[in-house]
């Protein structure tokens, strides 16, 4: 009887730690998934805003080209304004990658804690090899 009462203590506590540790596991997949979208959010009001502004230089680019009075004149307001074009997006680029970048470490951040949380459950649960 005495055995069958540890047995089930046993039991009772892995199923415990079981169910401990897969609250844990949702508990980071759900501030993932939060990260996840408050950051694809964010980036796209970034990229919007961008777009926007991209948009209004083309406007003015137009009515450039509009009060061009002649050929040369043409070929010089457009080649400032690609060039100020290239540049803007070039310079965005890079701040739209840098702002990827953090959103996958704030992603990433919960459950690469969730992970060593289990291999340091793992190594404590784990019972050494006879020689």
């Amino acid at each position: 009887m005495n055995q069958i009462t540890k047995t089930t203590e046993a039991l009772t506590k892995a199923t415990r730690d079981a169910a401990e540790f897969g609250r844990g596991n949702l508990e980071a997949v759900t501030q993932a998934t939060q990260a996840y979208l408050q950051g694809t959010q964010e980036l796209s009001r970034q990229a919007f805003t961008f777009a926007q502004e991209l948009n209004a230089q083309a406007l003015e680019g137009a009515k450039a080209l509009a009060g061009a009075k002649s050929l040369k004149e043409v070929a010089e307001i457009q080649a400032l304004f690609a060039r100020a074009a290239f540049d803007r997006a070039a310079g965005e680029a890079a701040t739209l990658q840098q702002a990827v970048q953090q959103i996958a470490e704030r992603v990433a951040a919960p459950l690469t804690r969730r992970a060593e949380v289990a291999v340091a459950q793992a190594a404590a649960t784990a019972r050494p090899l006879a020689a």
